[in-house]
């Protein structure tokens, strides 16, 4: 407890302090009131229209009220009765004071025009009254909300707290972390990390890192990662994967590497040269070539800057926009991130889903806005062909990378890696008799050759059946893979069965 006393005392003594946005919101604030009866702060997230709040109030003096204060008197009137209970508790703050300051207007708004309220848009009749009888006495007032009632918007001067800066997240988090602390923590580069925190999420890990006195801008990263950047992947259940585990792609490799990853680790050379990742990048190429792989490697790799769209996402589906649209809002808010379209072609198929790729247009274009240059789509396709050609022109799609069947080298490569752990005799066999027998098979392949062949040892030598060269079940394993490539060439599956989800492999 006792250790908890200086952070309460730096909390205490912040009342007055504003980040610069905050500032320049509350100035605008003031010099309505001076000149002026009403004013109006708007914030479209939680930017702290309750701290500038308090600030005025502490220049200014009056009474700070708002939706505590608002039960508090909707609790004498029915429960529909919210103009009632809101005039009579403006009626009695303007007869005690000349300035009256009110918080949270938009969440009584919210309710007194939802669609179920009996007596939708009735609200603003209660504010144009409250802003008549409060000119004609000669009192003032300020209005905090996230929408302005058209009332207001009519009569007073509306001031926005502007999106943060880097030195916005300085100014708050020094409100509440030692000076010490605050000098290892190079905001700039945690404003890069995730530009879009509020100052709730600054306070919230300030608050949290306050009690850590070695905490470091690593360190605060590593709580923004845990806390506040979330993917829609449960990156527990995803296949942990490297780039180590592509095979025979290296320059496809370097590519990403340079035009993806990069912007997004290397924080010094980003800022020197204003890097950007790609914007749009197809993958392409047979399935079992390693597509998903790299939307593996990358999702541990970024892990809460990943988002998924897949298969599971059902198109034509009742919560299938929502969906998608909770999907790019969180990886612009997330950003530098990026968004992974597995099976793009299968989504688009048929265009059955015209609606999607218009969408997804909108969405590849918007993303040059500055707020939104650092998300990057990704997406993966067998067929190219059968994605909208709208989508393939240039300029959205900046980045198209081929993946493809491994090579001798990398069919051995994959043996190799794959038998290296297992006992004899399954690790004895001729590596490069089996990468000459696997041509034209994918990785993917080549991993079902090994499981299949192991199992296949394993039952022979359970039951005591005479145990052959090991490289006869390969053999065998692979034998199986070829028919069956041939009975899918034969009867090729309905699209709906050809959509995977993210956790198997490809």
């Amino acid at each position: 407890m006792i250790e908890c006393i200086p952070t309460m005392r730096r909390v205490a003594a912040r009342a007055a302090v504003l980040s610069p946005s905050q500032r320049a919101a509350a100035d605008g604030v003031l010099r309505s009131l001076e000149r002026g009866n009403f004013a109006v702060l708007q914030d479209y997230g939680s930017d702290g229209k309750t701290t500038v709040l308090e600030y005025v109030q502490q220049e200014l003096g009056g009474s700070l009220i708002g939706v505590r204060a608002f039960l508090s008197k909707l609790a004498a009137f029915e429960p529909s009765a919210i103009e009632e209970a809101f005039l009579s508790l403006m009626d009695s703050e303007i007869a005690s004071h000349d300035l009256v300051l009110f918080d949270d207007l938009h969440l009584i708004g919210n309710v007194a025009n939802s669609c179920d309220y009996p007596r939708k848009s009735l609200f603003d009749a209660a504010i144009s009254a409250v802003l008549h009888d409060a000119a004609r006495a000669g009192k003032k007032l300020a209005f905090a909300t996230a929408g302005v009632p058209e009332p207001l918007s009519r009569c007073a001067h509306t001031f926005v707290i502007d999106d943060f800066t880097m030195k916005d997240f300085e100014a708050i988090c020094s409100s509440y972390l030692d000076p010490s602390v605050c000098r290892r923590i190079d905001f700039e580069e945690i404003f890069r990390f995730a530009p879009s925190l509020d100052a709730h999420q600054l306070r919230k890990a300030s608050l949290w890192l306050s009690h850590e006195p070695g905490a470091d801008t690593e360190r605060f990263r590593e709580y923004l990662n845990k806390h506040n950047l979330v993917s829609n992947v449960e990156i527990e259940e995803v296949e942990a994967v490297s780039w180590s585990d592509l095979k025979g792609v290296d320059d496809l490799i370097a590519e990403l590497e340079a035009k993806v990853a990069l912007p997004f680790e290397n924080i010094a050379l980003a800022k020197e040269f204003s890097l950007k990742p790609k914007r749009g990048v197809l993958l392409a190429g047979p399935p079992g070539t390693g597509k998903t792989t790299i939307g593996r490697a990358l999702a541990h790799r970024l892990r809460g800057k990943f988002f998924l769209i897949d298969g599971t996402m059902i198109a034509g589906s009742g919560d299938f926009y929502p969906q998608i649209n909770r999907v790019f809002s969180a990886a612009k808010k997330n950003a530098p991130s990026i968004v992974f379209i597995d099976d793009a072609d299968v989504i688009f198929g048929g265009e059955k889903e015209s609606g999607l790729y218009r969408y997804l247009l909108t969405e590849l274009d918007g993303l040059e806005s500055a707020s939104s240059g650092r998300v990057c789509v990704m997406m993966t396709a067998m067929e190219p062909s059968d994605l909208p050609a709208a989508i393939l022109r240039s300029g959205r799609v900046e980045l198209w990378l081929e993946t493809r069947l491994p090579d001798q080298a990398a069919r051995e490569q994959i043996f190799t890696d794959r038998l290296a752990s297992l006992p004899s005799p399954l690790s004895d066999c001729n590596i490069t008799a089996l990468g000459s027998a696997t041509k034209g098979l994918t990785g993917a392949d080549i991993k079902s050759v090994i499981e299949d062949g192991k199992l296949q040892f394993a039952h022979e030598r359970s039951t005591g059946m005479p145990v052959r060269h090991i490289d006869e079940y390969f053999l065998d394993a692979i034998e199986v893979v070829r028919q069956n490539r041939r009975r899918h060439r034969k009867r090729k599956p309905a699209l709906l069965t050809e959509t995977q989800t993210f956790g198997y492999a490809r």
